[in-house]
């Protein structure tokens, strides 16, 4: 009898093992989730920037694909990459910048969904400190807001320092999230400026606590500010998982390219009303500003833009050491196979 039990037991523990393994991130070539749930990690569930997770959630169309999606938040990027690196999530959306970054690293991750082809980023100034800091050029011994160190505000930031002669260890960026965090740290003067997205954006210009001093949410204004279209917010997975779940991933694409062309036939204020009432905190009004505002920074396609990838490789080499002695083979940072089909 005993020894019956411990087959039964060594047999449950194999297919355990099993069952996890093909959970893991080297499933098997062609395998499909049966049960088409999904988890993916936001860098903001409630930034405009990443609007396009859920509303797509709130259209339905992930049900319309037979998927379960669960949407997970994280303040900034960063933190949504380590979820994913370490298994948690089968995807991410976020800067498809973190795509290069991880590559010199060692991790193999890439868009599959360009949702946007300029950051949505802006950097605003504190009322305080409006006097002595009117450019990138005056960064030098600030204190800059971002979401997180290593997040994408923070290469930005580097960037435009850079950019403007400032060197990355002659300013402070400091972490403080986004929406009140970021909000407060501005107000008590633990920053001067930083980088942020709406509806925070909207939020402080409306208490007029600052005003905007680089403003990256339109095309234009990111090929003024970085010399070319900033591929950002974006659906990016572990290249081992989508070539094993190209059925589920070619799903995903497909809703997420459902809700750009939504949100291209839509206005501003249709597209707040779609979304959570909680995420209107300051008002209806001013998040459907803060929307229409946010909206030319968004593909209706998908696609990535051609010379994006590029852009975004100068940017992040300009100061980020591990990028600039590294070859990066960009082609590997993105797919278009999904949302072409």
């Amino acid at each position: 009898m005993r020894t019956s039990r411990k087959i039964a037991a060594a047999v449950a523990a194999t297919l355990a093992l099993t069952t996890l393994t093909a959970c893991g991130g080297s499933p098997a070539a062609g395998s499909d989730d049966a049960n088409g749930k999904i988890k993916i990690m936001v860098g903001g569930l409630d930034k405009v920037i990443y609007l396009p997770a859920r509303l797509t959630q709130q259209l339905g169309y992930f049900e319309d694909e037979g998927l379960h999606v669960t949407l997970l938040t994280e303040p900034a990027g960063v933190q949504a990459t380590t979820s994913l690196v370490s298994g948690d999530v089968q995807g991410v959306v976020g800067f498809y910048d973190h795509t290069l970054d991880l590559q010199v690293k060692g991790k193999q991750v890439e868009s599959v969904v360009q949702l946007a082809h300029a950051p949505g980023e802006v950097e605003v100034v504190g009322n305080k400190a409006s006097g002595d800091l009117t450019s990138a050029k005056d960064f030098k011994g600030k204190k800059l807001g971002v979401t997180g160190l290593g997040s994408s505000t923070d290469f930005l930031t580097k960037y435009l320092a850079v950019k403007n002669g400032v060197q990355t260890n002659e300013f402070t960026p400091v972490a403080v999230g986004a929406g009140q965090t970021f909000i407060s740290a501005l107000q008590q003067g633990s920053i001067q400026g930083g980088m942020t997205t709406d509806p925070t954006v909207a939020q402080i210009l409306d208490k007029k606590l600052g005003k905007v001093l680089i403003d990256m949410r339109t095309p234009e204004g990111s090929k003024k500010a970085l010399g070319g279209p900033y591929p950002s917010s974006s659906l990016y997975m572990n290249t081992d998982w989508v070539n094993g779940h190209k059925d589920t991933v070619r799903k995903l694409a497909r809703a997420f390219v459902k809700t750009l062309r939504w949100m291209s036939t839509h206005t501003a204020g249709q597209i707040a009303a779609k979304m959570p009432s909680d995420y209107a905190q300051g008002g209806k009004e001013l998040y459907a500003q803060s929307i229409k505002d946010t909206l030319p920074m968004f593909t209706t396609d998908g696609v990535m833009p051609a010379d994006g990838p590029a852009t975004v490789e100068r940017v992040l080499k300009a100061f980020n050491p591990n990028l600039q002695n590294a070859t990066v083979d960009l082609k590997k940072t993105y797919t278009t196979e999904f949302v072409k089909k």
